[in-house]
C-alpha cells in the first residue's frame, strides 16, 4: 500500500523471467497493481497469472526496452490502467559470454541497449510522470560486476558500469532541484536465474555463475526493500562486498587473480550446444519461470542483506550494549 492506502503502482522490467519474475511475486503478495514489461508474451502472461493468484493486479505489457517509444507506451498504458506509478524497477538485461575479440559490434551494442540504455529509457519514462508528482522510487538493479568486471562478459560489465554513472549524475540532479524522487541501486551477487541457459554463448562450454549463488528470491527481497527505504546503494552478497572492497584495495592483484581464475569459473564441465537459440535479439521459447538450473547450490537468504535492513537495530543495540558497558565500569570504580 502506498501512504494513503492504495495498492502500490509498480513497473518492472524484464519481469516475465529471473529476478523480474521473482520480484513480481514479492510485490503481488504486498497487493501491488503491477505493470510487467518484457518481450515474450507467453511468459508475461504466466507471470500476470501468478501476479493475481499472490493478491495482486497484472498487466503484461509485451516491449524491448531498447526501444523509448515501446518504454513510453508501456507507462502510459499503466497509468491509464492502474493510476500514478509509485515503483518503477529497471530490471531487464541481455548478456554475452565471449572473448572481447571474438564479439562483433552488433553483439556488444545490443547487450549495450538493453543492460544500459534500457534503464535509462526507464528511468526517463518514469520521471516525466514522478517530477510531476515530487514522489516516487526508482531501482536501478546492478550488479557485484559493477563493483569489479570480470573476464568474457565486457559488454555486460561496461553497461552495469555506466549504470552507476548514470544514476549518480542524475541523483545529483534531483538534488539540486530539492525533488523528492528518490533512485536506489540494488547489487546483485551471482543468481540462479534462466539467463545461463539462454544468454549468447560464443564459448565451447555452458556458461555458469560464480559462486556463491543466490536464488532470485533473495534479490527480490532486495529489490522491494530499496523501494521502500531511502538507501542509496543495496548490496546483496558478501561476494558484492568483497568485489567493493577487493577494488577499492588491491586492483591490481584482482586484475591478476581474475585473469587466472574467472575464465574457467564461469564454464561448467558440460559442452554447449553451438547451435541452440539465444535471446540477444529475439526471446527464448518457452517458461522457466524465475530460477535456473542451479538451485541444488543456490542460497535462499543473505547475511549482508539481513544486516541493511536491520543496521538501525544493530547500530541501538551496539549502543545499548556500549551504555551498559561504561555504567558496569563506573560502578566497579
Amino acid at each position: 500500500m502506498d501512504r494513503s492506502g492504495n495498492p502500490e503502482v509498480v513497473v518492472i522490467t524484464g519481469a516475465s523471467a529471473g529476478v523480474g519474475r521473482a520480484t513480481a511475486q514479492a510485490f503481488a503478495r504486498r497487493g501491488a497493481h503491477i505493470g510487467l514489461l518484457a518481450r515474450d508474451p507467453q511468459r508475461l502472461d504466466a507471470a500476470c497469472r501468478e501476479v493475481r493468484q499472490l493478491g495482486g493486479k497484472a498487466l503484461a505489457l509485451a516491449a524491448d526496452v531498447a526501444d523509448m517509444d515501446a518504454v513510453e507506451r508501456s507507462a502510459n498504458e499503466v497509468e491509464r490502467t492502474f493510476g500514478p506509478i509509485d515503483i518503477w524497477v529497471n530490471n531487464a538485461m541481455v548478456t554475452l559470454f565471449a572473448p572481447f575479440r571474438e564479439m562483433d559490434a552488433d553483439e556488444f551494442r545490443r547487450v549495450t541497449e538493453v543492460a544500459y540504455l534500457g534503464q535509462v529509457h526507464g528511468t526517463m519514462a518514469a520521471l516525466r510522470r514522478m517530477l510531476l508528482r515530487d514522489r516516487g522510487c526508482i531501482v536501478q538493479v546492478g550488479s557485484a560486476l559493477a563493483k569489479r568486471s570480470i573476464p568474457l562478459q565486457s559488454a555486460y560489465c561496461g553497461a552495469k558500469h555506466a549504470i552507476i554513472g548514470f544514476t549518480d549524475s542524475l541523483r545529483c540532479e534531483l538534488i539540486y532541484e530539492r525533488s523528492h524522487v528518490h533512485l536506489s541501486v540494488v547489487h546483485l551477487p551471482a543468481v540462479n536465474t534462466p539467463q545461463f541457459g539462454w544468454a549468447r554463448n560464443l564459448l565451447r562450454r555452458k556458461p555458469q555463475p560464480v559462486p556463491p549463488i543466490f536464488q532470485p528470491e533473495v534479490a527480490a527481497r532486495a529489490i522491494v526493500w530499496a523501494a521502500h527505504h531511502r538507501r542509496r546503494d543495496v548490496l546483496v552478497g558478501a561476494s558484492t562486498l568483497k568485489a567493493e572492497w577487493a577494488q577499492k584495495f588491491f586492483p591490481h592483484a584482482l586484475d591478476y587473480y581474475l585473469g587466472r581464475t574467472a575464465c574457467e569459473a564461469q564454464q561448467s564441465t558440460e559442452t554447449d550446444d553451438p547451435g541452440r537459440s539465444d535471446n540477444l535479439w529475439q526471446p527464448v521459447p518457452g517458461d522457466p519461470g524465475a530460477h535456473g538450473r542451479f538451485d541444488r547450490g543456490a542460497r535462499d537468504r543473505s547475511t549482508e542483506l539481513w544486516l541493511t535492513r536491520h543496521r538501525n537495530h544493530i547500530a541501538l543495540a551496539g549502543l545499548g550494549a556500549a551504555a551498559l558497558v561504561c555504567m558496569a565500569r563506573k560502578g566497579r570504580r
